[in-house]
C-alpha cells in the first residue's frame, strides 16, 4: 500500500493567497458603479457647479493670477536721488547744499523748508526752558545741584534764576547757553520749495530671469536737461517737481512745510517678462507715510549744529530743521511662462473637476412613474469620472 504524500501546510496557502492578492493591487483596475438620476433640475445644478469651477480655473487661476508662470517677487533695486533749486528765507538765499539732508543723495533724504535757529551757544550757565518738566522755581530750594533731567538742557547748578522774559524764574542749568527755547528765531525756506526737482535715478534686475532695466530713456539729445515727468508722454524722465509730488499725496504744501512730514515715492515694477521688454513700465504713486492725524508723533523735525570758532572760544549756531522727508520705496514682480508651475495648476484644475464629476456613492433615487421601472447602468467611468452612456 502507497504512503499518503503529506499535505502543504495550511500556512502557505495563506501565503499564497496574500501574495497573489498584492499582486492583484498592482494589475487590477477598479470602477465605481454609476446611477443614472433622470431629474433635470439636480442635472442643471450639477453642470452649473461644474462651470462656475471650470471659470475659476480659466479666468481667475490662469488669466488673473497667472499661476502658469514662475513668479520672482522683489527685485534687487538702486536708488540715486539729485535735488535742484534755490529758495530765500527773510535773512538769506539758501542753495541744495544747505537745505537738502544728507547731501549723498540716497534713497531717503530730508529738504528743510522751515527752520529754528539758535545763534551764538557757548558753554555756560543759563535758565532752563520752560517746556521742561520741574523747570520752573520761586526760589534755590526748588532746584536741586548736580541733578540731571534726560529731557533737559543740562546738569542743575542748584540755583533759581529769571527766565528770558517775562517774570517767570527757572533752575539755572549748565551746558549750551542760551537754551533753544530762549533765543531761536524761526525762518520760513518754503516759498520757492514747490518748484524744486528731485531726479530718482532707478534700476532693478531679476535675477531668477536675468532680466534688468532702469527709469531713464536711453538718449543723449539732452532729453533729461528740459524734460519733467508725465505719466502718458515722458514716463522715462523721472525728474519730479517736489510741489507735484505733495500734490499727487493728498497734501497742502504749506501746512505741510511748516510742520513737516513723509512722502513715500513707490515705483512698482510688475512685469510680464513673456511680453517684450517694452512692456515692463515703472508705475508710480505717492503717498504721505507719517501719522497726520495723530498729533503726538505727526510731522517731521530734527536738529543739527554748526560749530566756529569766537575768540578761541568754541561756539554753534544751533537749527531745528522742519522739512520734507522723502522715502523712495521700490518693489515689484515678475512672471515667466514656465512648465512646472502649470502642470500643477493644470492637474489641480483637473482634479477638482474631477471631484464633481465623480458621484456620492449613495444618491437619492428621484420619484419615478410607476408605467417605467427604475433604470440602474452599470456603466464603465473613464479616468476622470464621467459616465460612459
Amino acid at each position: 500500500m502507497a504512503a499518503a504524500e503529506p499535505k502543504p501546510p495550511a500556512r502557505a496557502d495563506a501565503a499564497r493567497l496574500l501574495a497573489r492578492g498584492c499582486w492583484s493591487a498592482f494589475w487590477d483596475y477598479e470602477t465605481p458603479k454609476v446611477i443614472v438620476v433622470k431629474n433635470r433640475r439636480l442635472g442643471v445644478v450639477y453642470r452649473a457647479v461644474q462651470l462656475l469651477i471650470l471659470l475659476y480655473f480659466v479666468w481667475y487661476v490662469f488669466i488673473v493670477q497667472k499661476s502658469y508662470q514662475d513668479s520672482e517677487t522683489g527685485p534687487e533695486s538702486s536708488v540715486i536721488t539729485k535735488v535742484k533749486g534755490i529758495t530765500f528765507s527773510e535773512h538769506k538765499v539758501w542753495d541744495v547744499e544747505e537745505y537738502v539732508k544728507p547731501p549723498e543723495g540716497g534713497s531717503v533724504f530730508s529738504i528743510i523748508t522751515r527752520i529754528e535757529v539758535t545763534p551764538s551757544q557757548t558753554l555756560g550757565t543759563c535758565p532752563e526752558s520752560m517746556r521742561v518738566s520741574n523747570a520752573t522755581c520761586d526760589s534755590d530750594k526748588d532746584c536741586v545741584a548736580g541733578q540731571l533731567d534726560m529731557l533737559g538742557n543740562g546738569l542743575r547748578t542748584g540755583r533759581c534764576v529769571p527766565y528770558y522774559q517775562g517774570s517767570a524764574k527757572t533752575c539755572e542749568v549748565s551746558g549750551w547757553c542760551p537754551v533753544e527755547d530762549g533765543a531761536s528765531v524761526s525762518q520760513f525756506l518754503g516759498k520757492m520749495a514747490p518748484n524744486f526737482t528731485i531726479l530718482i535715478k532707478n534700476s532693478i534686475h531679476y535675477p531668477k530671469f536675468q532680466f534688468s532695466k532702469g527709469n531713464i530713456e536711453h538718449r543723449k539729445d539732452g532729453y533729461l536737461k528740459r524734460c519733467t515727468f508725465d505719466e502718458v508722454s515722458d514716463l522715462y524722465c523721472p525728474i519730479f517737481k517736489l510741489g507735484f509730488i505733495v500734490e499727487q499725496a493728498g497734501e497742502n504744501f504749506t501746512e505741510l512745510a511748516h510742520t513737516g512730514g513723509v512722502i513715500g515715492v513707490i515705483i512698482n515694477w510688475d512685469c510680464d517678462l513673456d511680453l517684450s521688454a517694452s512692456k515692463c513700465n515703472p508705475k508710480y504713486s505717492f503717498r504721505r507715510l507719517d501719522p497726520k492725524h495723530v498729533p503726538a508723533s505727526s510731522g517731521y523735525n530734527f536738529r543739527f549744529a554748526k560749530y566756529y570758532k569766537i575768540n578761541s572760544s568754541t561756539t554753534r549756531t544751533l537749527i531745528k530743521a522742519y522739512g520734507i522727508r522723502i522715502d523712495v520705496i521700490v518693489h515689484g514682480q515678475a512672471g515667466k511662462f514656465s512648465l512646472i508651475p502649470t502642470i500643477i495648476n493644470l492637474a489641480t484644475a483637473l482634479t477638482s473637476i474631477g471631484v464633481m464629476v465623480d458621484p456620492p456613492e449613495q444618491t437619492a433615487e428621484p420619484e419615478l412613474s410607476t408605467s417605467e421601472p427604475s433604470r440602474q447602468d452599470s456603466t464603465l467611468t473613464d479616468p476622470r469620472g464621467l459616465a460612459q452612456l
